[in-house]
Parts: C-alpha cells; sequence; structure tokens
C-alpha cells in the first residue's frame, strides 16, 4: 500500500499549515448531525450514480478490493479546530471514478451517507489523491464514531465535506447542495479563505 505524505498541500491555499481562525489540537473530537448509524456489513453497499459510464454496487469486498493506500492528512473542522499529521488509510477519490468512468459533462459530486448525511463538492475538488475514502485511522480500523467503516476525508476543506459513515456518491451534471450547505455553510469551505458559512 503506498504511504504518502500530504500535509505540504497548504502550500497551495495559504503561507500556514494551521489555516486562520483555528487552533491545533492533539484531540479527535466527535460531531454529527445526529445518531451514529450500525450497519451489518453484510449488507453494506457502496453506490457510485449519476454521469457514469458504468454504474457501481459495490459489497464491502469489493469495495477494499479497489486501489488503497496510506495518507498522513491535516483535519480542519469548522467549528475551530485542527489536527496534525492524522494517518488515514483508503481508496483514493480517483481511483473510484476511473472505476465509474465520469461523464465529460459531470461538474459536482454529491456524497451520501447512511445517517442520510449529504455534502456536495465540485469534481474538480473531488479529483484530488488527497481525497479518500478511508476505512483506517492510525492503522486501526476506522472507529465507529469517527465515521466507521467508511468515511471521506478532504484535507483541503473544512471536514464537513467530508462525510462520516459514507455509502454512495452521485456525479451531478448542476450542482446540489448538502445538508450543511442548505443550512446556509460554504459550498467553498476553504479553511484559508475561512469559507465557514454564506
Amino acid at each position: 500500500m503506498t504511504d504518502r505524505d500530504v500535509t505540504d498541500l497548504y502550500r497551495e491555499f495559504g503561507d500556514e499549515r494551521l489555516p486562520p481562525g483555528q487552533r491545533e489540537t492533539s484531540d479527535f473530537p466527535v460531531l454529527s448531525k445526529g445518531n451514529r448509524p450500525d450497519p451489518d456489513m453484510d449488507d453494506w453497499e457502496f453506490t457510485v450514480t449519476g454521469a457514469v459510464d458504468e454504474p457501481l454496487t459495490l459489497d464491502w469486498e469489493a469495495f477494499r478490493a479497489l486501489p488503497t493506500e496510506t495518507q498522513r492528512q491535516d483535519f480542519h473542522c469548522v467549528t475551530g479546530w485542527s489536527r496534525f499529521d492524522c494517518r488515514f488509510a483508503g481508496v483514493p477519490f480517483p481511483a473510484l471514478a476511473e472505476r465509474a468512468g465520469v461523464h465529460d459533462d459531470a461538474c459536482h459530486v454529491m456524497f451520501s451517507a447512511l445517517d442520510d448525511y449529504t455534502t456536495d463538492l465540485p469534481l474538480d475538488q473531488c479529483l484530488r489523491e488527497e481525497v479518500l475514502f478511508a476505512f483506517e485511522f492510525d492503522g486501526e480500523a476506522l472507529p465507529p464514531d469517527h465515521g466507521g467503516p467508511l468515511r471521506v476525508v478532504t484535507p483541503h476543506r473544512y471536514a464537513y465535506k467530508g462525510a462520516k459513515w459514507v455509502n454512495g456518491v452521485e456525479f451531478l451534471t448542476e450542482p446540489e447542495h448538502g445538508f450543511w450547505e442548505e443550512r446556509g455553510y460554504s459550498v467553498t469551505a476553504n479553511p484559508w479563505a475561512e469559507d465557514r458559512y454564506w
């Protein structure tokens, strides 16, 4: 499994590793919109739909068979804390997109989750190697409180763009708003620009 350090990606967005308005912490607080789901992994499925050549329905074994890598990333929460040097392992978004064959007119991606959470990102912000569907954290299975068995991590965006308990993506030809975006949170969510809310 490839091991990649992407903690210097901040140079693309600003001069400081810690975005403005953030405080560094060694803790990993748990924030969710509601109750934690408890999936039966025998029935777990991940779907890829929308503007793709090959819609996918993958069980856990098939998902884990996709190309994977381990990355050291920073994690930025919109509530004002950042945790440096998180070690996540998972499937890079581009590997999934390549498997499905994304249409030229796709422009956004909607992530869905087992707790009915949704969040969207422009396609170009997803097609980055550091956008991971993560199933491990610090060498262990991703804890359920942090989105296990599978969550998205987006170190170049605030963490509400990284759906916990993710179970599908839809490639969109028009932008749509997800759960927090409908409630006034920023669509762009760039931590170095402090894009927190509308």
